[in-house]
């Protein structure tokens, strides 16, 4: 059973969450402080800790059931669950509707503002994998799914939307699609070879780095402009000085002569990231309001 389960939460990556999961405990604080005026609840924090849990869950395994043919025929990817045998598709479908259901649950929990923007997020974790199919934005639209997360944090606590959540939406959106670019850049001979789409296949190395170096710079400005539309201060800026570095390093990791650490580029740099600014932005908010 246990190495069942290891095999389920291989399959999400569950190690990825790191990616998301501070910035929609992010959108959750700056929505409930700026807005709202007062702290979220645990009771909150726990229902959109579910809900992300749900999403995330959700979105691997669709995309690794749609992906599941694909999958099998790269070398990268041909020990993922199901092309490997330790999965049958079956499972995994059994799998996605559990994972939808719960995020379900979390958003009626949370407020009916969040229930009625569910249908909305389901859409665009089925659609983002089949993207690659027939456009090379895919990872525009990967960018835009995965910044529902601080979207949802921010809506969820505050039910509504303003101008400081979009900001922080396209932010993320665009940090996003700028490391799947780099991500993709592996794959490069194999999405030619198989016709899928991809920023990498559509461009060269050396013209996808360049369309991932602009997304970060849009993310860079993203960031600070978070500072003059909240009530940020000096430890947020602190902590987006440290993000724009990693960004910048992570651009000098990785070249189109060598993407040997593509993957240290990919994890690691952005885990980093994300986890610093959402320490800087508790810090910053609990030196102002507490």
């Amino acid at each position: 059973m246990f190495r069942k389960i290891g095999v389920y939460l291989e399959m999400i990556k569950i190690e990825h969450t790191l990616f998301a999961l501070p910035f929609a405990f992010m959108g959750m604080l700056l929505g409930s402080v700026v807005i709202n005026g007062h702290l979220p609840s645990w009771a909150q924090a726990g229902w959109i800790l579910l809900a992300m849990f749900g999403a995330r869950s959700a979105a691997m395994g669709v995309n690794r059931l749609a992906d599941r043919y694909i999958d099998a025929k790269n070398p990268r990817t041909a020990k993922r669950a199901i092309p490997a045998g330790l999965l049958k598709s079956g499972e995994v479908a059994v799998f996605v509707a559990i994972s939808f259901a719960l995020f379900l649950w979390a958003t009626f929990e949370l407020s009916s503002f969040a229930l009625r923007l569910f249908p909305i997020a389901a859409f665009m974790i089925v659609f983002y994998s089949y993207t690659k199919r027939f456009t090379w934005l895919c990872h525009v639209v990967l960018g835009l799914t995965l910044a529902l997360a601080p979207l949802g944090g921010w809506a969820a606590v505050t039910h509504s939307f303003s101008w400081s959540s979009l900001v922080f939406y396209l932010t993320i959106a665009f940090w996003t699609a700028g490391f799947d670019v780099i991500y993709a850049c592996d794959d490069i001979d194999f999405d030619r070879r198989e016709g899928i789409y991809s920023i990498p296949s559509r461009f060269g190395l050396e013209g996808a780095l360049k369309i991932a170096r602009y997304f970060h710079v849009v993310t860079a400005i993203g960031f600070i402009a978070l500072a003059f539309v909240t009530p940020l201060g000096w430890w947020y800026a602190a902590g987006v000085v440290i993000a724009c570095s990693i960004l910048f390093y992570q651009h000098m990791l990785v070249k189109p002569s060598d993407l040997s650490r593509v993957q240290t580029a990919f994890f690691t740099m952005n885990s980093t990231l994300s986890g610093i600014v959402f320490v800087f932005t508790l810090i910053d908010l609990a030196v102002k309001y507490w």
